[in-house]
């Protein structure tokens, strides 16, 4: 007598995980996780995840994908110990948030989470997430080039006057008037130059390592998105120098949301500034964010950029209403109005009088047009004053410098 036994195929393991309260709150993510991965994927809920990554069947996990909506945020403490705990084991993080609040996602992303994907799910939201965790690890950044790298040690016993300049418009020179303070700052004295170091908050758009030729390095985001364990010399090694004098904190090379990091995120950056160098220039998105307050509070002097148009007039008019809504200290503005009209140019002058009185403001500086060499330079990557030292842009910024630094020896030695 013989018998035969059908062999049946081993199951195909498991690559993936879905892991939340109840993953039926989530039905578009069970479709597309069929979808890229037929039955190769499993759920898990919260309380049991620890425990499984630590079983053999765990081994062939590539990732797993914690499903979050609102009501799970009491619960962020258990979703960032599992996020830990997944990390430790070598598997990747995709969280999925619904109605989840900023600083929550960014807690999380903290933790190790690499992807996250809003819920409701966009069509080929999570395929593209699942591609870039499988994609090849990129190739390790080329070291900073030794005469870009800081080589100031951390004093942590100075008070650093805060320089903020906030674009109003698009196009109005702030951040080519911050680049060029902040050079002037540094070469403001031969013999004892100020300590300077310029940042560049503008987290998307950021140009200033455009306009002093410095590269974009990891390690502004790695430092941004986790400040707590941020101390003297971490923030230090984060800025690059440029010709020896000025120190600066390039914007990250990915854009990143401007709500990624917090208020206290950026409190902790300035703190760090402020109490290693004696000027503090920061080159301010044009978009007003949450963490704007805190610069706002922080600044000595605030200074925007404005144009003589009718965009510039209404953003102004709309920055103060905003300012003065939240009780925020709208003296500490200081308006600059960039190319400004010549001194001939008396219809210019009256336009500009006129502007004034109907924002009910005091325009305390006129940039000159600096024109082509001002477009030159930014492309050359070197300041102005390396550029153009004649240029009538230059000579004002040097102007402004100069007064800033008066005013800064004065209180030091009134408060003696």
């Amino acid at each position: 007598m013989s018998s035969s036994v059908a062999l049946q195929p081993d199951p195909a393991p498991i690559v993936a995980c879905t892991i939340s309260r109840d993953v039926q709150n989530f039905d578009l993510l069970i479709e597309d996780m069929e979808a890229e991965l037929g039955e190769t994927w499993g759920d898990l809920s919260l309380s049991d995840a620890k425990a499984f990554f630590t079983q053999p069947d765990a081994e062939a996990l590539e990732f797993v994908a914690i499903a979050m909506d609102d009501e799970d945020e009491a619960n962020l403490a258990q979703v960032a110990d599992v996020i830990k705990t997944a990390v430790a084991q070598n598997i990747k993080v995709i969280v999925i948030a619904e109605e989840v609040s900023p600083i929550a996602l960014h807690q999380l992303l903290k933790m190790g989470a690499e992807e996250f994907v809003p819920y409701p799910l966009p069509e080929g939201a999570l395929h593209d997430a699942i591609e870039r965790l499988r994609a090849p690890e990129p190739a390790p950044q080329a070291p900073v080039p030794d005469e870009m790298a800081t080589t100031l040690k951390a004093t942590g016993d100075r008070e650093g006057v805060v320089l903020p300049i906030h674009g109003l418009a698009g196009g109005t020179g702030a951040t080519t008037l911050a680049v060029n303070l902040a050079w002037e700052l540094a070469n403001i004295e031969k013999d004892n130059p100020p300590r300077v170091c310029l940042l560049d908050l503008d987290l998307q758009y950021g140009t200033v390592s455009t306009y002093l030729d410095l590269p974009r390095r990891e390690t502004v985001y790695e430092m941004l998105s986790d400040t707590e364990s941020m101390d003297q010399d971490s923030f230090m090694q984060a800025l690059l120098t440029f010709n020896d004098r000025l120190q600066v904190l390039t914007a990250p090379n990915e854009m990143l949301p401007l709500d990624l990091v917090t208020s206290e995120d950026i409190q902790r950056v300035i703190d760090f500034a402020r109490a290693n160098f004696d000027y503090v220039v920061i080159d301010m998105p044009s978009t007003v964010v949450q963490w704007t307050e805190t610069v706002l509070t922080s600044a000595h002097v605030y200074f925007t950029t404005m144009e003589l148009d009718m965009r510039s007039a209404q953003n102004t008019l709309r920055m103060i209403r905003a300012l003065k809504a939240e009780e925020l200290p709208v003296s500490k503005l200081r308006y600059v109005l960039n190319r400004a009209p010549k001194f001939t140019d008396l219809s210019g002058k009256a336009r500009v009088k006129r502007l004034a009185e109907s924002l009910d403001i005091t325009i305390e500086l006129q940039l000159p047009d600096g024109a082509k060499p001002v477009v030159q330079a930014g492309d050359h990557g070197i300041p102005l004053a390396d550029a153009a030292t004649k240029n009538p842009l230059r000579k004002e910024i040097q102007k402004l410098a100069a007064s800033v630094h008066e005013v800064n020896k004065s209180a030091a030695v009134a408060a003696q």
